[in-house]
C-alpha cells in the first residue's frame, strides 16, 4: 500500500496535529513496514515551504520524503480553491492513498482520499479561528468531507459532531484516537511544582477564564493552602503596592502565544498575577517530558477539545489533571480528575485547590491516570487507520466503477 501524508503541520511547531501527525508516521513505520504482505507500507512523508525545509528525526526512518519548496499559502489556496495541482505533479509519484491532517482534501488524480478533522470549533466558533481556517474551512469543509473516502477523527465527541454538524454517515467516520507517549512515570510528585497549563494561548482555550481563577486562589486565606508535606504555606517574598500576598504555586503558561494573547500576557504583567504567573512560549517536543515532571498539576480548562493531548501527556506521565467538562475532555480524562465548568472561574479554582490541598486526592488522580493512560496506544491507532486506509481503496474503487 503507497500511502502519502501531509507533513506540513508537524515542519516547524509539533503541537495539536503536528503532534498528532507525528506520531501517527511513525507508528505507521513501526507497525506495517517489513516483511509480509500484510504489513506491506511505502509511506511518503509530503512537505512545501519556501523557506523551511523537511528533515525527517531518526525515529522517522524508512519514510521517503518529497520536500517542494513551494510557499505554504500560496499551495493551500490552489489546493483548497482550485483542487490544483494533484498531489502526484508535486509528488512525482502514484499513492493508493492520501491523507490530509485537516478537514480539506488532498488533490488527487486516482488515489483514495482520507481527511483528519481534529475539532469543528471553526464552524462552531469562527470568530475563534484565524487566517486560512477562517477562510477556507467554514465554507469547503462540509463539501471535502461528503467527497472524502474516510474521515479521521480523534474521538467520540468529534465523530457525532462531525456527524452532527456536517452531516457525514456514521460508518465513513473512523475514530482513532491518539497514544499515550512511552514515558516511565515519574517516581514522586514535586512537593514545590507548579500548576501547568500546556496549550497554544487562543480563545477557545479559556486562558482567561483560567486567570480569573488564579486571582481567586491568590486571595484566599494563606492557612487554607496546605503545602503537600504539611508545612506551612509559603510566602510570596515580594510586595506590590505596600500589600505582600502568598504565593501559591505558580502557574506556567506553556505554549505558542497568538494575536489574541496579547490582553492575557499584559494581564500577568501587571498584579495581582505578576510573579504569580509565567509564560513560557512554544515548548519542543523533546522538552515535553521534563516540562511536566515539575508539574503539581495540569490545569485544561478549554471551552472545546477534538481530544486534548496534554491530558493524556500529563496522565501517562502520573500528573494529576483538572479539565474541563466540554469537548472531548470527559471522554479522555474519565474518572481520574476533577471536571470542572469552563465559564465558572470558582469552580477551576476549587478544583485546582482540592488537587493542591489534598494529597490523597491528589494521588488517586495520578494512579487513575495512569491506568487510563496505558489505554491509549499508538500501535492500536496505526492498525485502526491502516484499516481505514483500505476501505477507503476500497470505495473509492467502488466509486470509480459506479462513475465509470
Amino acid at each position: 500500500m503507497r500511502v502519502l501524508i501531509d507533513y506540513r503541520p508537524a515542519l516547524r511547531e509539533r503541537s495539536g496535529s503536528g503532534e498528532y501527525t507525528h506520531q501517527l508516521a511513525k507508528a505507521l513505520l513501526a507497525s506495517h513496514t517489513g516483511a509480509g504482505p500484510s504489513r506491506a507500507l511505502e509511506l511518503t512523508l509530503f512537505s512545501s515551504s519556501w523557506k523551511d525545509r523537511l528533515a525527517l528525526s531518526p525515529d522517522l526512518a524508512g519514510a521517503q520524503t518529497v520536500d517542494r519548496r513551494v510557499p505554504v499559502r500560496v499551495l493551500n489556496f490552489a489546493w483548497h480553491r482550485l483542487g490544483w495541482p494533484p498531489v502526484e505533479t508535486l509528488a512525482g509519484g502514484t499513492f493508493d492513498v492520501v491523507q490530509s491532517p485537516h478537514p480539506l482534501l488532498l488533490p488527487t488524480r486516482a488515489a483514495a482520499q482520507v481527511i483528519t478533522i481534529h475539532d469543528l470549533n471553526f464552524i462552531t466558533h469562527p470568530e475563534r479561528t484565524r487566517a486560512e481556517i477562517r477562510r477556507d474551512y467554514p465554507a469547503l469543509a462540509r463539501d471535502h468531507a461528503h467527497r472524502a473516502d474516510a474521515v479521521l477523527v480523534p474521538s467520540a465527541h468529534t465523530a457525532g459532531e462531525v456527524e452532527r454538524l456536517l452531516g457525514v454517515a456514521r460508518d465513513r467516520i473512523a475514530i482513532c484516537p491518539p497514544g499515550a507517549p512511552d514515558w516511565t512515570p515519574r517516581p514522586v510528585a514535586p512537593k514545590d511544582g507548579y500548576v501547568l497549563f500546556f496549550s497554544t494561548l487562543e480563545p477557545r482555550k479559556n486562558v482567561g477564564g483560567l486567570l480569573d481563577a488564579y486571582e481567586q486562589l491568590l486571595a484566599r486565606p494563606a492557612d487554607s493552602l496546605r503545602q503537600g508535606d504539611g508545612s506551612p504555606p509559603k510566602l510570596r517574598a515580594e510586595t506590590e503596592a505596600g500589600h505582600s500576598a502568598r504565593r501559591v504555586p505558580e502557574l506556567v503558561l506553556a505554549g505558542r502565544a497568538t494575536d489574541e494573547a496579547k490582553a492575557w500576557l499584559d494581564r500577568i504583567s501587571r498584579p495581582p498575577l505578576r510573579g504569580a504567573v509565567r509564560h513560557i512560549g512554544y515548548v519542543d517536543s523533546n522538552d515535553r517530558r521534563s516540562l511536566y515532571e515539575g508539574a503539581r498539576l495540569l490545569v485544561q480548562p478549554s471551552f472545546d477539545e477534538g481530544f486534548g493531548m496534554p491530558v493524556l501527556e500529563a496522565m501517562a506521565l502520573g500528573v494529576p489533571v483538572v479539565a474541563a467538562n466540554r469537548g472531548s475532555l470527559p471522554e479522555v480524562l474519565g474518572d481520574a480528575g476533577p471536571l470542572v465548568d469552563p465559564d465558572q472561574p470558582a469552580d477551576i479554582a476549587h478544583a485546582i485547590a482540592r488537587v493542591l490541598d489534598d494529597d490523597a486526592f491528589a494521588a488517586a488522580c495520578a494512579e487513575k491516570g495512569l491506568a487510563r493512560a496505558r489505554a491509549f496506544r499508538w500501535d492500536e491507532t496505526a492498525h485502526r487507520v491502516y484499516d481505514v486506509y483500505r476501505q477507503a481503496i476500497e470505495r473509492r474503487a467502488h466509486r470509480d466503477d459506479s462513475h465509470g
